[in-house]
């Protein structure tokens, strides 16, 4: 049942000030109107979140997992309701959503593998040797623990991986912080239904009800209240460069800074060589538009950026790309502030003196669809200018043609950090292949060989993150069992009696988790 309200714990509070979900595809309200959190439900959901978190962080791993399998659970038991909101709201495709429940709910059940395992503790211990010379060396023990309660920041893009049950809240709770999320305005019902489930799992599990807390709202100060407040430990956030760094400065700038892990910008470069042009040029064309087109372009991942030795091979490839955008349909935009962003890219690339536009889509018959756009420049003009390499949220790329391998080598060194970088080549390019790949480790998060970048694995070996500004922090990850690391920090105990020592610690190894002790590995 979705009401409007803000959920703060197990207590659920109106507002005199309102706000309505936009379906996209209509132009028009989705009741309920929604209460807009305020800065006095921040100072209440914080506050609780702090005062579970000392029995959420101390919770025996295999309750943590079973709570993190409860939330999948109730998830999944909201059935249609959530589907049809969350397509009502954003405008995605029903399989779409679908599909994106599924990843939500797997992420969940895999940071309760996560959980359950035990690497993540990192139990470290080096006992103590009273008969060393010249110094005896103490006791010493080291494990990780959560950091504190965390701020979650919905995504627009996916409305469910990325949201309020999404990869930052199922990593937070897997490392032992509570959580409070700042829902998305653009599907709040969506959120709010999934809000619900998580406060059922917190009930149903006799958790703290401060282990998890939802404040919808429209307002940056909002946000801004949220990462400011000294009780929150860190922050997750997946959107735009201007609003991850504007909550960075912000929690830089408090009394205590905190780190924000913001998924930010990235235009995910695809490099084209010349045996794989050749062979299968209008192949790789379509490919590449299949690619940049799936969801509306509205995917971090999305490849806005070729980058290929001219020649009549890349001639093949954009005309093949031209056509399958031209045999492409308009798709819907999330909202109609990232379909107003998506325009003003285009018209301003299509304006630019030393860009060609190699295609456009087909025009949308209703609101808020991208029409699609290819264009292309040489490698001197794009170097020339920083606005041509800038994200375009959505379905548009642009082709660089350089004129040596050494041009191409140059255009990379002179990328911003990247989420992905993907390499297209045949057997013949692997010479040429080699020397670019610890560059664009430098570069990326992520390197790929004949594959496209949309689509994220939910895995343990995955990295969802890059350097600046794909990401705020270039160590982490925000999709896959490496994410939990964001929100752990380690502790080292030192001669403390076994009965005092937290639980993974002790000798008797209670919760049967491998350990290093002595510097060797010890299994469970």
């Amino acid at each position: 049942m979705i009401t409007g309200a803000i959920l703060i714990g197990s207590e659920e509070r109106t507002a005199d000030t309102t706000f309505e979900a936009i379906g996209p595809a209509t132009g028009k309200a989705i009741g309920p109107r929604f209460a807009e959190a305020g800065a006095g439900d921040v100072e209440s959901a914080c506050a609780l979140a702090a005062a579970a978190f000392p029995a959420f962080r101390d919770l025996a791993p295999t309750e943590r997992a079973g709570f993190l399998e409860r939330i999948a659970d109730a998830i999944a038991a909201i059935g249609d309701p959530l589907i049809d909101r969350a397509v009502a709201e954003s405008g995605l495709p029903r399989a779409r959503i679908e599909g994106e429940r599924g990843r939500t709910i797997g992420q969940l059940r895999l940071f309760a593998n996560v959980v359950r395992e035990g690497a993540w503790m990192d139990v470290t211990i080096d006992p103590a040797l009273p008969d060393r010379t010249p110094l005896p060396r103490p006791d010493l023990r080291r494990v990780n623990i959560g950091v504190g309660p965390v701020a979650v920041f919905g995504a627009s893009n996916f409305p469910l991986a990325f949201s309020v049950a999404g990869g930052d809240t199922a990593s937070a709770f897997a490392a032992g912080c509570p959580v409070v999320v700042k829902g998305h305005p653009a599907h709040p019902g969506t959120g709010e239904l999934v809000a619900r489930a998580i406060r059922q799992a917190v009930a149903d599990c006799g958790l703290p009800e401060g282990v998890f807390s939802y404040l919808p709202g429209t307002t940056n100060d909002l946000g801004g209240a949220l990462v400011a407040d000294p009780r929150i430990k860190a922050v997750g956030f997946t959107g735009s460069r201007s609003g991850g760094l504007a909550l960075v400065r912000i929690a830089d700038a408090r009394a205590e800074p905190i780190p924000v892990f913001a998924e930010m910008s990235s235009i995910n470069p695809v490099i084209l060589f010349p045996a794989a042009a050749a062979a299968r040029g209008a192949e790789l064309g379509r490919a590449y538009v299949a690619s940049l087109t799936q969801g509306a372009g509205q995917f971090c991942t999305n490849p806005g950026l070729v980058i290929a030795l001219d020649g009549s091979d890349v001639d093949a490839f954009e005309r093949a790309a031209a056509k399958a955008l031209g045999d492409a349909s308009a798709q819907q935009m999330l909202t109609p502030g990232i379909h107003r962003a998506f325009e003003q890219g285009v018209d301003a690339l299509a304006g630019h003196a030393s860009v060609r536009t190699i295609a456009r889509g087909p025009v949308g018959e209703g609101i808020n669809q991208a029409q699609g756009a290819l264009f292309a420049t040489d490698a001197d003009a794009f170097s020339a200018d920083p606005a041509l390499s800038h994200e375009v949220f959505g379905s548009s790329s642009i082709v660089v043609r350089a004129a040596d391998m050494d041009a191409v080598a140059a255009l990379i060194a002179g990328l911003e950090g990247q989420l992905t970088a993907t390499l297209l080549f045949d057997e013949a390019d692997e010479q040429l292949v080699a020397p670019l790949i610890p560059l664009l480790a430098e570069k990326a998060g992520r390197v790929l060989a004949n594959g496209w970048p949309t689509g994220v694995e939910v895995s343990h070996a995955m990295v969802h993150g890059g350097p600046y500004p794909a990401t705020s922090d270039s160590r982490t990850t925000s999709v896959g069992a490496l994410a939990i690391a964001r929100f752990l920090r380690p502790v080292c105990y030192q001669n403390l009696p076994d009965r005092l020592l937290p639980t993974a610690l002790r000798d008797a190894n209670p919760y049967a988790v491998a350990r290093r002790v002595d510097g060797a590995m010890q299994p469970a």
